[in-house]
């Protein structure tokens, strides 16, 4: 179950256990600092972190629907290491449907998430299990919600806040923005040339819970008007250290989409 979450619910995992370790940064250790504006609301520099703000929304995704198949990687230092196809279609605001496929593309679970519900079928148990959207906040302890997910999924910035902007920093080839809001310390890192998000780094705001977590997102495609990133790697240093990759194909936006979600009789509900 809990390696379902990683791929459907990555914050859900990663901030569910609790850890006093850091990762790295997400600054980029050789790049040649530029410029530092310690507290930009106040400084003549302002304009460049609205400017950079402007940029990022440009690299929005919006959409109506979409689809694509992951593969996923696992591994963490138990040792376990998994690997695994998911499909995934989303009706935008409304479904997220997940398929995963175990061994020799046989499916495993189904999961149907709304913004008021999350249901899961496990094929191999035969049972089916229903829950409120509050299940995901209470495992995260989190205020994650659909259109959280939804946006994590897409690949659009998630917990920005854009008024409380604490530092920015510009090198030669990269921006970075940290922004503290009520449950996070944010540390986005851009590309210059095109304010892509390089990665996106959380830190907890409460020092006691020490929550963590850094995504890194990488080689770029303008898919159907979209810039969309096609891979990306979850890395936490919890009480285990995971790595989590993610290779996106066979991207499709704004295509007719079906969300099956029969249930057998013979299923048992938990």
């Amino acid at each position: 179950m809990r390696i379902i979450l990683i791929v459907l619910l990555p914050l859900i995992f990663l901030f569910s256990c609790r850890s006093s370790k850091k990762i790295q940064s997400a600054m980029t250790k050789s790049d040649t600092l530029i410029l530092v504006v310690k507290n930009p609301a106040e400084s003549d520099s302002a304009a460049l972190v609205h400017e950079t703000i402007e940029r990022l929304k440009t690299n929005h995704i919006d959409f109506n629907t979409f689809s694509a198949k992951i593969k996923v990687q696992y591994r963490d230092n138990k040792p376990r290491n998994y690997e695994f196809n998911a499909f995934i279609r989303i009706q935008k605001d409304q479904i997220i449907w997940l398929s995963i496929n175990a061994s020799l593309g046989i499916e495993a679970f189904r999961v149907l998430i709304t913004p008021d519900s999350v249901k899961l079928i496990d094929k191999l148990a035969k049972t089916v299990k229903y829950h409120t959207v509050e299940y995901m906040k209470e495992i995260a302890q989190l205020p994650i919600d659909f259109y959280t997910l939804q946006d994590l999924i897409i690949g659009n910035p998630v917990y920005l806040d854009s008024t409380h902007i604490s530092t920015y920093r510009e090198r030669e080839s990269s921006v970075s923005l940290a922004t503290i809001g009520d449950f996070f310390k944010h540390l986005l890192s851009l590309r210059k040339t095109d304010y892509a998000l390089l990665h996106s780094k959380l830190d907890d705001v409460d020092p006691a819970r020490s929550r963590t977590a850094d995504f890194t997102y990488n080689d770029y495609e303008y898919i159907e008007g979209r810039f969309f990133s096609t891979k990306r790697l979850i890395t936490v240093a919890e009480k285990i250290k995971l790595d989590v990759n993610l290779d996106y194909k066979q991207i499709e936006f704004d295509k007719p989409l079906t969300f099956p979600f029969n249930i057998p009789r013979s299923y048992n509900i938990e």
